[in-house]
């Protein structure tokens, strides 16, 4: 088969991002593990490079054994979901051939977002300490550098990886059907991809958001409020599990969700430009191969992109001192956007026809589907609005959630009453955040749409991802620099290393929430194109009637869907950091043989952390099962006894509250995390607040301090242990509540049809 342009750009780009990957991760290996970390003399005459390895190696040995037992359970619920996927898409379309590759699509998807989730959590945990290393011994250029090239490996190789797949996978998949007639049943198998990735982001969202959360939950409310210890004290039983945490839940998590949101964007896509027009093949069709892979296209130049910026921040205008850091990392953000603005428009314009039909899902005045009319200039204004769009809600979530803007430090005030209007405080804040995004994201849908329909919103939700590498590439750098930081803390070095890390990982602190809010935003795209492939899937010529009872019934309840998720995943993080609580205390109640304690110094004690490992990793597991049950089931629960009019409703009512819910919730913890460090840094001029004497040296003084600022201090860890599952485990997870539930209904459209002409088996007994 003859590789056509659109070929040659997704495997030129794949193959130079995972190139570029390799080289970065041996660029990271130069530096050692051991004294000195092969970079020159340590600032600690004790040198506590010794203690490194050890550390580093608790740490990624309780990753793997986390990982491992995660994989596993999601390995048999996909191959057993993988038999209900054929057995119902086989008789939905009274085609086994469809169910096998529906079928083969989600193992493909599954196996992929696990490997990406695995690469990256081994290079994130394979960073971290030598992140330490560089802070050490050559200061904040080769420390941020460190950081940002583990997160980039894990960017690139991820994106990289999922463009590549997705190719093989639509290559084979044409071979069997190779008619241009036969192609819309190829993209509506090959919409199985994108539920594998999605359904191991949901695993690895929940699992890893209970596990890092109930830790740290633990870890800070006996930890820092009851004993007084600093964050990461190696006396803590549980600073090791949290650090496990931020790596098996930031990294690999962020990874797969991320990961599922450019495979149910680029599924979307291509279903719905696979739609008929009046019989008659559309004009997308008849341009051929390159037009119709245009969407995947867009990904792939993405990571061409991504890594000529990222060149940009390490090589040509690296960070060289501490006010660099937040800078460099915000600069990546806008760079990757507006460069890549241009590329989709050359892309457009040699990839698309200069005009296209496709079949529209809103109605002319005559009741009539509307006909589309498409252009390369028109496709390119929709990618525009998304790549933009994305842009504009991380700047709004750095304005809410940093410390260097108003909303936080008025939050940081308000811990000087209490705990209490810490929290109230700190809910409003994340309620306001909403505003701006939602006009946003509401713009870009009805642009694009009015645009090119259902299309338009697809290529949307793709322009927000055109620079998943870059966004994969900061997030990875929040959590390799906390690790960072805690290794420090663990390993005794001079408080000034703890300070360098400490200053990387409150910039990768706010990029995180940034990338949050990002997630967020193009899941809410991801979805609606979802649902949009969902109706033009099923022939719905009238339009969707949410006045219709059995839609707006559903509405109601698929308002109360990420409600109930909430709750189950909260309560779980609640039930997990109770046990976590219990066994710190139990650790540091215990005496040695002269009376002393571990609080007291004792030297024959020491904490035990693989219990508390083996704590979240069995709450984690156990916990995860409900969560993402109740969202896969609910819309083949609803489609299968209700009918199609009853999935149209769940989906509208569950992207409507989840993207408000997740948003405020994000936003709440993001702000409580932040206002902690602004307080325990001793940011503020406010003497109430000035808990910390000397930033440099991170040494207390509590003579010199105001009387209320160890109350402040402690409100505001507080109010972090619960903002911590807002935004590291319920929050986060809701965009797969929003893609999973909409990505079930597209695969299992012909099987919602298919039951009594799509009202279901109680569609009798309701009409």
């Amino acid at each position: 088969m003859e590789l056509l342009l659109v070929d040659k750009i997704i495997l030129v780009s794949s193959f130079l991002g995972l190139v570029v990957a390799l080289f970065q991760f041996t660029v990271i290996q130069k530096i050692k593990l051991g004294p000195a970390g092969g970079l020159g003399q340590s600032l600690n005459s004790e040198d506590p490079e010794k203690l490194v390895p050890e550390i580093y190696g608790k740490i990624m040995s309780g990753a793997n054994q986390f990982l491992k037992v995660e994989y596993a359970i999601c390995t048999t619920f996909c191959l057993l979901f993988s038999l209900v996927i054929y057995g119902l898409v086989s008789w939905g379309t009274k085609s086994s051939m469809q169910g096998y590759l529906t079928a083969g699509a989600f193992l493909t998807g599954a196996a992929t977002s696990m490997l990406c989730g695995f690469l990256g959590m081994m290079i994130a945990t394979y960073s971290n300490a030598r992140t330490t290393l560089a802070c050490a011994n050559h200061g904040y250029t080769l420390g941020f550098n460190t950081a940002f090239r583990g997160g980039s490996v894990m960017g690139y190789a991820l994106c990289s990886l999922g463009v590549l797949v997705l190719w093989a996978l639509l290559t084979v998949f044409r071979k069997v059907y190779p008619d241009p007639d036969d192609w819309e049943i190829l993209f509506d198998c090959a919409a199985g991809y994108g539920l594998g990735g999605s359904t191991v982001a949901m695993f690895g969202r929940v699992g890893g958001g209970i596990y890092t959360k109930a830790a740290d939950v633990g870890a800070d409310l006996v930890g820092k409020v009851v004993a007084g210890l600093d964050e990461d004290d190696p006396n803590n039983p549980a600073t090791i599990a949290d650090n496990v945490g931020d790596n098996v839940g930031d990294i690999a998590g962020m990874g797969a969700d991320l990961f599922g949101s450019f495979a149910e964007s680029t599924c979307a896509a291509l279903v719905i430009a696979a739609a008929a027009v009046e019989g008659s093949h559309s004009t997308l069709f008849e341009a051929g191969w390159n037009a119709m892979l245009f969407p995947v296209s867009i990904s792939a130049a993405g990571i061409v992109i991504c890594i000529l910026c990222g060149f940009y921040a390490t090589n040509i205008s690296p960070v060289r001192e501490e006010k660099d850091i937040e800078w460099v990392l915000k600069l990546q953000l806008v760079l990757t956007a507006f460069i890549m603005l241009p590329v989709i428009y050359l892309l457009a314009l040699h990839l698309l026809p200069s005009e296209f039909r496709l079949e529209g899902v809103r109605l002319d005045e005559d009741g009539t589907p509307a006909k589309i009319h498409g252009t390369p200039f028109k496709a390119f204004i929709c990618a525009t609005m998304g790549c933009v769009g994305g842009m504009i809600i991380g700047l709004v979530t750095e304005y809410f959630t940093s410390h260097s803007f108003i909303p936080t430090r008025e939050l940081a005030s308000a811990c000087k009453f209490g705990t209490a209007v810490n929290i109230i405080q700190g809910l409003a804040l994340g309620y306001k955040s909403c505003i701006i995004p939602v006009f946003v994201l509401s713009s870009a849908i009805f642009v694009s749409f009015q645009l090119c329909d259902l299309y338009g919103i697809a290529l949307a939700a793709l322009g927000m991802l055109a620079t998943l590498a870059c966004g994969l590439t900061i997030d990875g750098f929040g959590p390799i620099s906390d690790n960072a930081g805690g290794i420090a803390e663990m390993a005794l070095f001079n408080p000034e290393v703890r300070r360098r890390t400490d200053a990387l990982d409150a910039a990768g602190n706010t990029t995180a929430a940034i990338g949050k809010g990002f997630a967020i935003g193009s899941a809410a795209l991801v979805s609606l194109a979802l649902y949009g492939a969902f109706v033009v899937r099923l022939r719905v010529k009238t339009g969707v009637n949410i006045l219709e009872p059995t839609t707006f019934a559903f509405l109601i309840i698929g308002c109360m869907i990420p409600y109930w998720f909430a709750a189950l995943t909260m309560k779980s993080v609640g039930k997990a950091a109770g046990e976590m609580v219990a066994e710190v205390k139990r650790q540091f109640s215990l005496k040695d043989s002269k009376g002393k304690t571990l609080l007291d110094g004792s030297t024959e004690l020491k904490p035990d952390s693989l219990t508390c490992i083996q704590i979240s990793t069995a709450a984690s597991l156990k916990e995860m099962v409900a969560p993402a049950c109740l969202v896969i089931l609910s819309p083949l629960l609803a489609g299968t006894f209700f009918g199609v009019q009853a999935v149209f409703g769940l989906l509208t009512g569950s992207l409507g509250s989840s993207v408000q819910l997740a948003i405020s919730m994000s936003n709440s913890g993001g702000a409580w995390d932040n206002c902690k460090k602004f307080i325990k840094n001793g940011f503020s001029d406010d003497p109430e607040l000035r808990y910390t004497k000397n930033p440099k040296t991170q040494e207390r003084e509590e003579k010199d301090a105001a009387p209320k600022a160890k109350e402040a201090h402690d409100a505001a860890v507080q109010g972090d242990t619960v903002g911590d599952p807002f935004k590291d485990t319920s929050g986060p997870a809701l965009n797969i509540v929003m893609k999973l539930q909409a990505i079930v209904s597209l695969v299992f459209a012909a099987y919602f049809a298919a039951i009594n002409h799509g009202h279901g088996f109680m569609g009798n007994i309701i009409l």
